[in-house]
């Protein structure tokens, strides 16, 4: 056999460890003798199978502060669906907690045995999402990209999430192969008609759920990091109003799209029909408050997933 490297041989103690801790319920001391290590590894072990996401923690019992604001979210909003995940004071994190509490929610669909088409977004926050799913096999869904998977230099785009969902969902996967954003509105019509496109095209506006994560407008918001739009734009943007985006269409602070010149050049699929299917937006962080309160005012979204920060501020707008 060839040899384990000292790496992958940490990984399996931590693999170990966090089985013994998460599923048999073992302490860390019993962990200890049963491993034949001090304490102190023991414990550095299992941190280690939670970092490396060996191992996934997910909360299943509803808190009751968390509850009530999500049903207040609904009424105020008129939202279908809205989960509520505790805010963590001491962490700089815009996924954790949310993107836990989208897997959860995505793999309520998947289960179903009626076939559905499930629309993808993109972004930081759907990415980390795609890598909480367990491994399923849904040969009967079908999963459609609402945004373009080519970055501006022509290669993939890293947050864009199909790829890294077909991976973990065994089902038919339907990309979009196209930038979020092209030179030109008459550019986006001909890319649009294009063989390869037009079936993604038609398919994206069939769906019965949709997961889009909320963006912000700012000087490091990921349009601008990423490459699809240049500094001069962006500050364009913001002087025209832009508090937020969603798969690249950008909206103010009433949550109205913009008239303006970029919005005629996202290639993305229009946002489902909320009347038809449930869209749902992931987002939390204190400097996604405006976006999200954006997002929910302008109706993009009859679903939400955040956190009792972002909750608190919607309810006090």
């Amino acid at each position: 056999m060839a040899r384990r490297s000292e790496g992958q041989t940490r990984l399996d103690d931590a693999a170990r460890a966090g089985w013994l801790y998460y599923v048999a319920g073992r302490t860390q001391d019993e962990i200890a003798a049963a491993m034949g290590i001090s304490r102190q590894s023991a414990q550095r072990l299992v941190s280690l199978s939670v970092a490396e996401k060996l191992i996934k923690v997910r909360l299943d019992h509803p808190i009751a502060a968390c509850l009530e604001l999500a049903e207040a979210l609904k009424r105020k909003f008129g939202l279908k669906e809205v989960e509520i995940v505790p805010t963590d004071p001491t962490s700089e994190s815009a996924t954790v907690g949310v993107a836990e509490a989208g897997a959860a929610q995505l793999e309520r669909w998947l289960k179903q045995t009626d076939p559905l088409v499930i629309a993808m977004g993109t972004g930081r926050t759907l990415r980390a999402m795609i890598d909480q799913l367990s491994p399923m096999e849904c040969p009967q869904h079908k999963i459609v990209s609402l945004t373009g998977n080519i970055s501006p230099d022509g290669s993939a785009a890293y947050f864009n999430v199909i790829f890294s969902m077909a991976d973990a969902i065994k089902a038919p996967h339907f990309p979009m192969p196209l930038p979020v954003i092209v030179s030109s509105p008459e550019e986006k019509q001909l890319l649009h008609q294009q063989p390869l496109v037009a079936p993604t095209i038609a398919l994206g506006r069939q769906t019965d759920v949709t997961f889009v994560g909320i963006g912000e407008m700012n000087m490091n918001a990921p349009l601008l990091v990423d490459g699809f739009l240049k500094p001069g734009e962006m500050e364009d943007l913001l002087a025209a109003g832009a508090v937020g985006e969603i798969c690249g269409w950008i909206f103010g602070e009433n949550g109205m799209l913009l008239a303006h010149p970029v919005n005629e050049r996202v290639a993305s699929l229009e946002v489902p029909s909320r009347e038809t299917s449930s869209v749902i937006g992931l987002a939390k962080g204190r400097r996604k408050h405006p976006a999200i309160l954006a997002a929910v005012r302008g109706g993009h979204i009859n679903g939400l997933i955040t956190d009792e920060e972002a909750a608190r501020h919607l309810l006090a707008s």
